[in-house]
Parts: structure tokens; sequence; C-alpha cells
């Protein structure tokens, strides 16, 4: 980063009386490994680091347009924060596939910086409670920001699960599987005779798994019984159930 000197200072002072393009480029050049480290902040897996070295550089210039030396501020700290200011505008604008408010925006950048930080620090990825003691949030405001930054980027559900294997399918085809508790909907007028009919466990297991929405993992282990054991059940008493709603 470029650092304040006598002449430095002496070219601001020309450029502001003069406005010369040819000392504002001067000054530009001086400062734009500023702009670079600053842009370098935000670069993301898919983010160009080119355009953010653009924004970043269009920051400076402003800077360079609207700073005052005889305020007695060095240039780097007005410069910063208008060279960070046109980074978030960016991002703002065009940096999110779907709609999030702005200041959860701006949270989420930062929490994604502050646990980059941290992991250098740390020598390890940080955990919530450390981000949010770093940045003095609480832990549902960490969290919330984190899911923000899933906003960032959206990926086609026709998109190829591979791309150089087109036969694999699509991402769309890999989501969501069949909710068994939508068979109890549908049956459920005609086999209340049924399921009290039922065994004591498989009544006792559809009730685990459709009314108190328990895993499979946990029924089993509320039971005593393997998570195998427990999706056989399940499958045995919905068959049953099936069965007599369909020769009714």
């Amino acid at each position: 980063m470029a650092i304040s000197s006598p002449d430095t200072d002496a070219l601001f002072r020309d450029y502001r009386e003069s406005r010369d393009p040819a000392v504002r480029e001067t000054l530009v050049e001086r400062f734009l490994p500023l702009a670079r480290r600053l842009a370098r902040r935000y670069e993301r897996g898919g983010e160009s680091f080119d355009d953010l070295l653009q924004v970043a550089s269009l920051g400076l210039v402003k800077a360079v347009d609207r700073y005052e030396p005889n305020r007695g501020v060095a240039f780097s700290s007005y410069a910063v924060p208008t060279i960070l200011g046109e980074l978030k505008r960016y991002f703002r604008d065009t940096g999110w596939a779907v709609h999030v408010p702005r200041g959860l925006q701006e949270r989420a950048m930062k929490v994604d910086q502050t646990s980059a930080k941290l992991t250098t620090r740390l020598g390890r990825a940080p955990s919530i409670a450390d981000v949010a003691e770093a940045m003095s949030l609480e832990l549902e405001e960490v969290l919330e920001a984190m899911g923000a930054s899933q906003a960032y980027d959206a990926v086609s559900l026709e998109a190829g699960r591979d791309s150089e294997r087109p036969e694999e399918g699509t991402i769309g085809e890999t989501l969501g599987e069949e909710d068994e508790r939508l068979e109890l909907v549908e049956y459920g007028t005609t086999i209340a005779g049924t399921l009290r009919a039922l065994p004591d466990r498989d009544r006792l297991v559809l009730k685990l798994r459709f009314v108190d929405d328990m895993t499979q993992s946990e029924i089993a282990a509320r039971i005593g019984v393997s998570q195998m054991q427990v999706s056989r059940l399940i499958r045995r008493a919905l068959d049953r159930l099936r069965t007599v709603a369909e020769s009714a």
C-alpha cells in the first residue's frame, strides 16, 4: 500500500487546484495496490477478480476526486471506506441470486470475512460460537447470516449432476424423496379400524414416525431395535393399511 509522503501530499494539493488528468492518473496508480488488496477481501470462487478490481478502482478514483488534503486526514483512511462502499454496493446490486435485505447481505459478508480470518488464526474452521464472539453477535444472528450466504449463488435444477457425464441426470432429480406420511393422509378415512388392530409395537412405531416426527434412528434407539428393523416395521404396517384401504 502506498504511504503518504510530502510528494504525495503535494500531488493531492496540485490536483485539488488544477484537476489535471495526468496528476489524477499518477495518484490512482500510486494507490492502486490499496484497491487491489481490498478487492482481494471480497474474492470468491465464482467472482472474477478482474471485475472486483475494476469496482475497487472506481472507488479509488472517486476517493481521489473527493479527497481534501487540507482536512488533515490521511488519504488511505479516507479511501478505504470509499472503496469498500463501492465493493459492497456491487455485491448488493449484482452479486446475489435471490433478494436478501441489504443489512443481512452486509452481515453475511462480514461473517464470511471473520470466518476466514479466524481460520487463519486458529488453524481450524471456527465454530459458530467463535464467530459470534469475534463479532459480538448472537448465535442466531450468525446462523441467519450463514443461511443468507447460500442465496449468493444459485444453480439451475436442470443443470447436470456431472458436466462430463450427462447420462447422470440433473440436479433436480437428486432432490426430494417419497414421504411415507402421504400414504397415511390418503388412507386415513378408511384405516381407523385396521390401525387399532395392528400390533402394539407397529402402532407405536407409526405414531413415533408420523405423529411425533422422529427419525428412524431415534425410533430404533427408543424401542431397542436396529434402524433397518424400524424401516421394515414401518413398511409392513403401511402395506397392511394400504391393502385395507384399496379393498374398501
